[in-house]
């Protein structure tokens, strides 16, 4: 436990590519940690063996089947949570708040745009039963400006197309309108990162009480 005496908060990050998710985490995290709030950064997919081989699927270093790929973000998720080193829950147990680029939702949308919903939801059963954010904040914008400041960063991986980012977007709100229990906020992603990033903190205030 921290000093506070409480488990940490898992605070997950989600978006089609190119919403910020990165840059507004870095930012949270730094505010949490001027706040005296002790923090640890992961992402999916993780530095695992797992993760380097979900990499090489994504970037097309590998040629995989769709049923696979859900079957390795599944796989990988698992170990991210339950791995004895700096898993999730054993850094959530400590006091740490984690703060994460992409989480089950991401499959939901990725996964279960390409194939059957309902088996990704059964895939990532396991992972919602062990651990569930605190809270997921969406960064939201359209397909077009997507694709935009995904083109920016040069080389575009397997779903980087913009039909693909308008679909998944979609099923984003689909799945969030499927689970909700979970705790969503929708944030528009904007260009003034400092605005973008006053709103998320004003959701994240709730979780330590301020």
């Amino acid at each position: 436990m921290n000093g506070n005496g409480r488990k940490g908060k898992l605070i997950v990050f989600e978006g089609i590519d190119g919403s910020g998710k990165t840059t507004q985490m870095r930012m949270l995290e730094k505010f949490l940690e001027s706040k005296e709030e002790v923090c640890y950064s992961t992402h999916e997919p993780t530095d695992s063996p797992f993760g380097a081989l979900l990499r090489n699927c994504l970037t097309g270093r590998v040629d995989a089947d769709e049923r696979a790929i859900a079957a390795l973000f599944a796989a990988d998720r698992l170990d991210h949570i339950l791995n004895n080193v700096n898993g999730l829950k054993k850094k959530l147990e400590e006091g740490v708040n984690v703060l994460c680029d992409r989480y089950y939702f991401s499959s939901f949308a990725y996964n279960g745009e390409f194939v059957p919903f309902d088996w990704v939801v059964e895939l990532n059963r396991p992972a919602r039963e062990l651990l569930k954010p605190d809270l997921v904040v969406f960064l939201d914008l359209p397909s077009e400006e997507s694709m935009k400041r995904v083109s920016r960063r040069g080389e575009r991986e397997r779903y980087e197309t913009e039909e693909k980012q308008k679909k998944i977007r979609e099923r984003f709100f689909d799945a969030f309108g499927r689970f909700p229990d979970e705790n969503v906020v929708i944030v528009e992603s904007e260009e003034n990162k400092e605005e973008t990033q006053k709103k998320i903190r004003g959701a994240v205030a709730p979780l330590f009480g301020w």
